[in-house]
């Protein structure tokens, strides 16, 4: 397919690099650039676009690109535009920088064009087809570069969370260490606010990197063990009772429900279901813990009165730094709202799932384990 706006910028490549170039170097980042790392991928956006402007495109694909729905085929090598936004991202630019980057390129593009002899000559689909070839190339990059900054948050969050426990360990051992050697009740009591700060605190951390491993595709890890579920859960109930005063729970079993699970893991999933049945269901309400025996696995229910709640809620309530609903208090403020979300890891690393359904100002989650 001939283009002349194609011939013209394969023919003026080198002013119009150096005419984005000059863009480049007014950016401010951390660390200026050199011109071979200003000019990076460049050539290479270029020569995609004049290819591009020479390739056939039938009226479905044009509508294809213009939407946004035009997508690389599976196992191909990244492109140029890819390629520039990793290496942009890396250098220290925002994403608002590197599409201002595209914005310079194509209006260098147009203001040579518009000066040239054959300008007069083009078509109105030339000029359409070069603004949807960048287009194309800033929807590459920006995803791209949101892909990059994405992986290097989780990486800080995982060597964040891994670096905090040996200073946190520290702070418990000592407030543990003060609390054996106070003589006197406030000390006593003020090492045991230490104690219990720092565990808060590793539950947390806990919490955070459940959900840093499961970003970078990690997954939860468990060990399974044949465990009674029934006295696991017996056992766990008991403690959320002294440690949720206000809350009413009542717990029902087939008996022996024996099977192999992570033990640890069920009944922090339990903990996290509760807990939040006591955080946003009618206060002072029953909660209803009930574990049966389905043959190939078990389920595990947990049942409050409460607001109903949407089937949309519901979809979202699963998702990490999401939270099941509005509450007062403490507790809620400094809440990551990763509870639902690392039950539904539990269940899933299990082989299981966990779903939640709402009717007659009742919601229930039940959890489905199998056996192992």
């Amino acid at each position: 397919m001939h283009s002349g706006l194609a011939d013209f910028i394969e023919a003026n490549s080198e002013a119009i690099i150096d005419a984005a170039m000059v863009f480049a170097k007014t950016v401010e980042i951390g660390k200026p650039l050199d011109d071979e790392a200003l000019r990076d991928h460049l050539p290479d956006i270029v020569e995609a676009v004049v290819k591009d402007l020479r390739t056939p495109q039938s009226r479905e694909e044009q509508l294809a690109k213009s939407e946004g729905r035009a997508r690389a085929a599976e196992g191909a090598p990244r492109t140029a535009a890819g390629t520039h936004a990793l290496f942009r991202a890396h250098s220290g630019f925002s994403i608002s920088q590197l599409v201002s980057e595209y914005r310079a390129l194509r209006a260098s593009v147009l203001r040579l064009w518009a000066d040239s002899p054959g300008a007069a000559n083009a078509s109105p689909e030339e000029v359409t087809r070069f603004n949807e070839a960048i287009d194309e190339a800033i929807a590459e990059s920006v995803g791209h570069f949101a892909d990059e900054v994405e992986r290097w948050r989780n990486i800080f969050l995982g060597v964040l969370g891994h670096d905090l426990r040996s200073p946190l360990n520290a702070i418990v051992m000592t407030s543990e260490l003060l609390g054996k050697m106070a003589v006197d009740a406030p000390i006593a009591t003020a090492a045991q606010r230490l104690i219990r700060s720092g565990q808060r605190m590793g539950e947390l951390l806990d919490k955070l990197l459940v959900f840093n491993r499961a970003q970078i595709g990690i997954g939860f890890e468990i060990e399974r063990k044949d465990v009674d579920l029934a006295q696991s859960c017996r056992e766990e109930i008991e403690m959320l009772e002294a440690t949720l005063p206000g809350a009413r729970i009542d717990f029902e079993s087939d008996g022996e429900v024996r099977g192999n699970f992570d033990e640890a893991r069920v009944r922090e999933a339990l903990t996290n279901l509760v807990v939040n049945a006591s955080k946003y269901g009618t206060r002072g309400a029953q909660i209803h813990v009930a574990l049966r025996d389905s043959g190939e696995g078990v389920e595990l229910s947990v049942r409050n009165a409460g607001a109903p709640v949407s089937r949309e809620s519901f979809d979202l309530m699963f998702e990490p730094l999401r939270r099941a609903g509005i509450a007062d208090g403490e507790a809620e403020r400094v809440s990551l709202g990763l509870g639902l979300f690392i039950v539904s890891q539990i269940a899933e690393a299990h082989g299981g799932q966990i779903r939640g359904e709402s009717s007659d100002g009742v919601t229930t989650f039940r959890m489905h384990l199998p056996r192992g």
